[in-house]
């Protein structure tokens, strides 16, 4: 079902545009993307995500079946489809998808061309947003225009960061390019949090890095810290969050955990 057939009667909220972003692949950022909101949803908070990545994992990870939409968010950016005409429901109860497919791929160049290119997530974005209290934009691996379009959108960032080697490599870019947008385009833009993803607590290099993003981001990184959980890398293929398929596993725990602590930062 579209949203705009679910829409009617729900109230006007103080929305948070938050992007999920690291520009290096495989830390968690669609895991964190699904189960996040479905874990906000379940507190009674009403949660749309924005698949932004051409890989469609956030899409999949809902159980959405990519052969079956008419349009995507490719559609919004690029062909003036209306945001509300691609947002749909999804299996978690009070969560909202606008999907993505691989079509999202030639976006990059295309949008080349296109004027006000930054800003035309945000356009559609502004739209709709106080519908919700969460916007989560799941971002691609990389820096190019998509992710700025994020950046311009968003009112924070998450940025997941995975317990293993040379886990701070690039965040340094990626916050010279939050800079970047936050002075030239978005001066509101700040970091939200950082979490602290695949964490194996049987391995010192886990707990060294741990404390290495605490010396780096301090207050910023969140407490929850999200466990390598082999219930979290199954329910993708299952196209379930990790609360309706495996509710009392570890993952699930670390992200309701995770919920809390967002709401508590306001």
């Amino acid at each position: 079902m579209n949203y705009t057939d679910v829409k009617r009667g729900l109230p006007q909220r103080d929305s948070k545009v938050i992007a999920v972003i690291n520009q290096k692949g495989g830390v968690g950022k669609s895991t964190t993307v699904v189960n996040l909101a479905a874990c906000l949803a379940e507190g009674k908070k009403k949660v749309l995500v924005i698949d932004f990545d051409p890989q469609g994992n956030a899409t999949s990870g809902f159980g959405v079946e990519k052969e079956e939409l008419e349009h995507d968010i490719y559609d919004v950016i690029l062909h003036d489809v209306p945001i509300e005409d691609v947002i749909r429901e999804t299996c978690a109860k009070g969560v909202f998808i606008a999907p993505a497919t691989i079509q999202l791929a030639t976006a990059e160049i295309e949008l080349v061309a296109e004027m006000s290119r930054e800003s035309i997530l945000k356009e559609s974005v502004e739209k709709i947003k106080d519908e919700f209290d969460y916007v989560f934009i799941d971002c691609p691996p990389s820096l190019g225009l998509l992710t700025i379009n994020a950046l311009v959108a968003a009112d924070s960032l998450i940025i997941p960061i995975q317990c293993e080697y040379y886990a701070l490599e690039g965040v340094a870019k990626l916050l010279e390019s939050m800079q970047m947008v936050k002075r030239r385009m978005n001066p509101n833009l700040e970091i939200f949090g950082v979490v602290m993803t695949m964490f194996d607590s049987r391995t010192t290099l886990s707990k060294q890095v741990v404390d290495e993003v605490q010396e780096y981001f301090g207050k910023k990184m969140f407490k929850s810290i999200i466990p390598r959980n082999v219930k979290l890398s199954e329910a993708p293929s299952h196209g379930l969050p990790i609360s309706l398929y495996a509710r009392m596993s570890k993952g699930a725990l670390a992200y309701q955990k995770l919920a809390r602590e967002v709401v508590a930062r306001g």
